[in-house]
């Protein structure tokens, strides 16, 4: 959902909500993002007090989730009304770019769900929705009779050639995608980076993929992993989101990783391909959903 803004401090994906900008009651958004305040009840309406002591109400029902950042907390009447109106509650870091854990209504709508199931439960409808996804990274390839697997093994060459690609072009040394679990500081500068973006990329698209009622459990290209939608999403955007970014970055840093400089550089670029615009038109597409 794009707000209009008041004018930031800092270059921010989501903005401060005020009455002026919230969203009318003809339309059904997608979602809201909310931090440092407060959400409770006032006459059965949802109101949000935030640390400013600014009052606004929340027209719920006119929002599929509300994404509470850093700083708020919410009241057990205020999820009782917000579950009623069918709106999800997700909680994330700041800007979504972390993403902690979800509260779904149960009897929200699964048609979308169940579309994306359909499809990834047969062998041909995932196939074209993979190939599908792979058209758009790699136009003008012809990719008509490659099987999954090959799909794959395609993907992979190329990723490596990429990495090579940038670190010839930034002027870094490469030794190949290092990440350890847990161990994050026994990384070279350009795979913390690397590690550090694809994680709030993973972020923002798990909140607008849940607010849009798809699963982020049920892939087309990935599985075996815990969010594989989530990364089959993910690799429309990483080239130039993530990887440019971490290449780019890498001798700026000058050997010290730094997580202020990281975030921002990526704020920006989110902004500039308008990530938060496009998602919902592209999971939309790749799926083949009118």
């Amino acid at each position: 959902m794009s707000l209009n803004v008041e004018t930031p401090k800092k270059n921010r994906l989501f903005i401060k909500i005020q009455r002026n900008n919230l969203p009318q009651v003809k339309d059904r958004y997608p979602y809201i993002y909310l931090e440092r305040g407060r959400l409770e009840i006032d006459d059965s309406s949802v109101k949000w007090i935030d640390c400013e002591g600014n009052l606004v109400r929340i027209p719920s029902a006119s929002l599929n989730a509300i994404l509470l950042g850093p700083g708020t907390s919410i009241t057990h009447e205020a999820v009782k009304v917000l579950a009623a109106s069918k709106c999800m509650v997700c909680w994330v870091g700041e800007d979504s770019m972390l993403f902690y854990a979800v509260g779904q209504c149960p009897t929200s709508n699964t048609r979308n769900m169940r579309v994306q199931m359909e499809k990834a439960s047969s062998p041909k409808k995932r196939l074209e929705v993979a190939r599908r996804m792979f058209l758009t990274r790699f136009p003008g390839e012809d990719i008509s009779r490659k099987s999954l697997q090959e799909l794959m093994g395609m993907e992979g060459r190329r990723v490596k050639q990429l990495y090579e690609q940038k670190a010839e072009e930034y002027g870094v040394g490469w030794k190949g995608r290092s990440f350890i679990p847990g161990k994050f500081q026994l990384s070279d500068i350009t795979n913390q980076i690397l590690s550090s973006a694809n994680a709030a990329l993973y972020g923002i698209l798990t909140s607008a993929i849940y607010s849009m009622g798809f699963s982020p459990h049920i892939g087309f290209v990935h599985s075996g992993s815990p969010l594989p939608f989530i990364y089959d999403m993910a690799d429309l955007y990483k080239e130039h989101l993530c990887i440019d970014l971490s290449f780019s970055l890498t001798l700026e840093m000058a050997g010290q990783y730094n997580k202020y400089l990281v975030a921002e550089k990526f704020r920006q670029r989110v902004l500039d391909m308008k990530i938060l615009d496009i998602i919902g038109n592209d999971v939309k597409r790749m799926l083949d959903m009118k």
